[in-house]
């Protein structure tokens, strides 16, 4: 196994995750492929690539923590983790964007157009005459049938405080970890988690009722397919997020992490705040107005 000093950067012996990653994938897309065509079977290819791209990403990591466990990343590897990280939530903001993206130009510009104005006028006179411009809308056809949106004051407004509140307790937990007080970082670190497997609750209890009690579906035109598009992306950032803050938290049990030593947690952290902002931004533009 290769070694590193203060002076030359660590670089990692010989591995065969990187591999055995790419066939779990295409094992996954395989199977992906083969469910859309119609046989069942697909599901189960599918489910084996997962399985294996789960393996492969615990014994990866598992494997990253075990290397600086033992002192192999000094500070050019830490500034060059900062880096990747930076670009890697740089690249989420633009996944986020293109999705926000598509919102923006369904409500200022296409509704609009249908209705009859500007360039629209031709459209709207030969094939939507009646079409009102207003959102929320499910388009000319009226695809899905009615429906009703989901207030912003209810359990919308009720997750943004819980999802607020976790950015404050993961907070509480950086200051424990850097005075190293281990409990308090311990229990800061359960607090978040534990809040933000409550945001996820109430997501889904949110998801049940719109689709069967307000007929909010991915088939209401537009708007509920920029809903759940925006909102379901999101809630799977959330779960990602909470198994990421439950392995940093194993860790600190375990007695990982020192104050001038914590980017695997500084990680973390920098992605939960990303999602809270992303939610923020989501708030806004989707319950509210």
């Amino acid at each position: 196994m290769a070694t590193a000093s203060p002076d030359h950067y660590y670089v990692p012996h010989q591995t065969y995750w990187p591999v055995l990653m790419s066939a779990g994938m295409f094992t996954m897309a395989l199977g992906f492929g083969i469910y859309l065509n119609g046989a069942d079977s697909g599901l189960i290819i599918l489910l084996i690539g997962l399985a294996l791209c789960l393996g492969v990403t615990a014994g990866w990591f598992g494997e990253v923590i075990h290397e600086s466990e033992r002192g192999y990343y000094k500070d050019r590897e830490d500034r060059s983790f900062r880096q990747g990280m930076t670009w890697f939530i740089f690249s989420e903001v633009m996944f986020f964007g293109a999705f926000f993206g598509a919102l923006f130009y369904a409500r200022v510009f296409s509704i609009p157009w249908l209705g009859g104005e500007g360039d629209g006028v031709a459209t709207y006179e030969f094939l939507h005459q009646g079409f009102q411009a207003a959102w929320p809308t499910h388009g000319p056809a009226e695809l899905g049938g009615a429906f009703e949106t989901i207030g912003a004051w209810g359990i919308p407004a009720l997750n943004t405080s819980i999802l607020l509140a976790s950015g404050v307790t993961i907070t509480f937990a950086h200051w424990a970890l850097k005075e190293e007080r281990r409990q308090a970082l311990i229990g800061w670190m359960i607090a978040t988690i534990v809040l933000g497997m409550i945001f996820l609750g109430f997501q889904s209890y949110e998801y049940i009722h719109a689709w069967r009690d307000l007929n909010l579906t991915t088939g209401s035109g537009i708007y509920g397919s920029t809903f759940y598009m925006l909102t379901g992306f999101h809630g799977f950032h959330v779960t990602l997020g909470v198994i990421m803050l439950a392995v940093i938290t194993l860790r600190c049990i375990k007695g990982h992490f020192t104050p001038k030593s914590h980017f695997g947690w500084e990680a973390v952290a920098w992605y939960w705040h990303f999602v809270d902002v992303v939610w923020l931004i989501l708030f806004v533009f989707v319950y509210w107005i």
